[in-house]
């Protein structure tokens, strides 16, 4: 990549698209240079779905200059130039950078200084090679494709504002964002599946639709559920809970704060204290190093090493579920022991990551933990698949990959031996294997304290989404110290199953939204009927019958506005509701009722009690 420092190996591994897109930055450097000779090019690096170069210029670029760019960057792909490697030494390539040669078109009067820099960060003894395309010079490990002409099929994107190595104290650069594709049909594919994205953002369908909102006065990435978005959140969990009866789970509740000492215990602290909020110190210590007048690194340094004592916003659940284990004794007679909890937990995201309700810094997890002997585990572990699968199965994500996080035995993020996670992977690897479906295995990617599986959708416009996960632990139950009598009457540690279907109900439910477009399934949608009296006439039949399916649970507003009726139609749609009852003078006398379906044109009419009796099969089965 272009000024990105990565091992051989890793850059032999580049993939055919990314290789394209890589040449393809080049191709977009080549064109900022001839337009402004001034810039100054930092890094332009492949990235999922496109590529980005990071520059330094004095003009701020805008997408009205996007024509101009690409009409360059299309003469530089006619011309047809060769992607040429040449090998240099550390004092030539210092030399062409002090010049202004690197990232440039021509020797300029200042020196190319991102590229100096990063000349001085490369290990010594490691091979220096620059690329040329046409005039075009530029400090780059690659690889590249064959000549700047196999990059026809390319778009700019976007632009944003970065910072130099990611390092918010360094230089703010300009971030030119574009895509490349092997032929137009490939990209144009991509740019429409752009627009139906677009069209589908849970951001703006969730406020059109009163789902969700967040308020800076609350906080970045903390959701506030509005009643719509309620609704549908309790008909998931709902949906959920009913399975957990079904399995024998017990529902607990725990809070949302707990002393660091627990998450010391479980190794969440501080390990993991960058994804963490900030540890809450206890009232009188506070008061106490305020009396003393101590410095702020007192406090953080205290709570760090556990001299002091604080609280935690809970960043897992898991810790609380094993002291509810841990408060009982237990023979290997009472388990499996199933808690089960809709519980909230806390993350510190960065607020340049957070995005709607798929990415927040508060969310509610379907969380499970399952404590059992290790002759149990194997069945425990097809229950929770066979949990995962029915979730998903139910909400037709049917299109679906597995994959195996496992343990990197060359890392020291892991806790707990070595034959206690040959023994969790192997269980979740004969578990995943009953499935029938493709699997991958992803060394490195496991939690600190044991395997995972998880399950990556992917939606109807072919995004993939990381959603249900359950995983397979050794060791936090020794990190506890927890146990069961055995048969022989001596203890034994138990192991702990994690497992979360749905994950984060905030996340799932945003690309539930996107997914379905706003077009919930009859049993999942907020308002599952909208009775609509075609004039002031029968607004009061119109009203009884919004009363007798209200008395059965049914989700049902009833349309009062003096508009036409056929607004009253579009308004109903617009609002994705799926069933609308449309009620006039005859369907009165006649005591029948008008159906329209907000996907289907044709009204249909029928009893109301015929109507009630095909919508509740519905609801009840949970029908798409």
């Amino acid at each position: 990549m272009s000024t990105d420092r990565k091992t051989l190996e890793e850059r032999h591994q580049m993939t055919d698209i990314e290789r394209l897109r890589h040449s393809c930055a080049h191709v977009l450097a080549t064109a900022i240079c001839r337009i402004w000779p001034d810039v100054q090019l930092a890094a332009g690096p492949p990235v999922e779905n496109g590529f980005y170069y990071d520059m330094d210029l004095a003009h701020r670029i805008s997408p009205e200059d996007f024509p101009r760019i690409e009409e360059e960057m299309k003469k530089i792909v006619k011309a047809n130039d060769p992607f040429e490697r040449m090998v240099v030494s550390r004092d030539e390539a210092l030399a062409l950078a002090k010049a202004g040669r690197l990232g440039g078109v021509s020797d300029r009067e200042v020196e190319s200084i991102f590229k100096v820099d990063l000349i001085n960060d490369i290990p010594e003894g490691e091979e220096i090679s620059i690329f040329k395309n046409g005039d075009f010079w530029d400090l780059c490990a690659g690889p590249h494709v064959g000549r700047t002409g196999n990059c026809k099929a390319f778009k700019l994107m976007s632009i944003a504002s970065s910072y130099y190595k990611a390092d918010k104290d360094r230089q703010s650069l300009q971030r030119l964002y574009g895509t490349c594709f092997k032929n137009s049909t490939e990209l144009q594919d991509h740019l429409t599946r752009l627009e139906e994205a677009k069209k589908r953002d849970h951001r703006r369908l969730g406020k059109d639709m009163g789902l969700f909102h967040i308020d800076e006065a609350v906080g970045q990435g903390l959701i506030l559920w509005k009643p719509k978005g309620a609704l549908v959140r309790r008909s998931l969990q709902d949906f959920i809970t009913e399975e957990l009866d079904k399995q024998g789970y017990s529902q607990v509740f725990t809070p949302h704060i707990g002393k660091l000492d627990l998450y010391r215990t479980s190794g969440h602290f501080p390990y993991y204290q960058e994804s963490q909020f900030s540890p809450i110190p206890e009232r009188d210590v506070l008061e106490k190093l305020a009396d003393e007048d101590a410095p702020c690194a007192s406090l953080i340094n205290g709570l760090a090493d556990g001299t002091l004592d604080g609280y935690l916003l809970k960043p897992m659940n898991c810790p609380h579920h094993i002291k509810i284990y841990a408060s009982d004794h237990h023979s290997y007679r009472d388990l499996p022991v199933r808690l089960a909890e809709f519980g909230t937990v806390y993350r510190w995201e960065q607020s340049g990551e957070l995005g709607g309700m798929t990415r927040v810094r508060g969310f509610t997890q379907d969380d499970a933990h399952l404590f059992c002997t290790p002759e149990q585990v194997s069945g425990e572990l097809l229950s929770c698949l066979e949990l995962v699968k029915k979730v998903l199965n139910t909400l037709g994500m049917t299109n679906y990959r597995v994959r195996l996080s496992l343990r990197d035995p060359d890392s020291d993020k892991y806790v707990g031996e070595p034959e206690n996670w040959d023994k969790a992977e192997a269980a979740i690897r004969a578990a995943v294997q009953t499935l029938g479906v493709d699997y991958t295995e992803e060394i490195g990617e496991a939690a600190f304290y044991g395997p995972k599986i998880d399950f990556v959708v992917k939606d109807v416009i072919g995004r993939d989404w990381q959603l249900g996960t359950v995983q397979v632990d050794y060791n936090l139950p020794v990190r506890f110290d927890l146990s069961y009598v055995g048969p022989d009457n001596q203890p034994h540690v138990p192991v702990m199953i994690h497992r979360a279907p749905f994950g984060s109900l905030e996340r799932f439910t945003g690309l539930l939204i996107e997914h379905f477009e706003g077009k919930f399934p009859t049993w999942l949608a907020p308002e599952q009927v909208r009775v609509i009296p075609v004039s002031e006439k029968t607004l009061a039949e119109a009203e009884v019958v919004t009363a007798k399916l209200a008395d059965l649970g049914i989700r049902v507003a009833l349309d009062r506005t003096n508009e036409k009726v056929g607004a009253k139609i579009r308004v109903a749609r617009l609002d994705r509701v799926p069933y609308m009852i449309v009620l006039g003078q005859k369907e009165a006398e006649d005591g029948t009722v008008s159906i329209r379906h907000r996907d289907h044109e044709a009204l249909t009419t029928q009893t109301l009690e015929e109507f009630i009796s095909h919508l509740t099969g519905e609801i009840k089965q949970r029908s798409l």
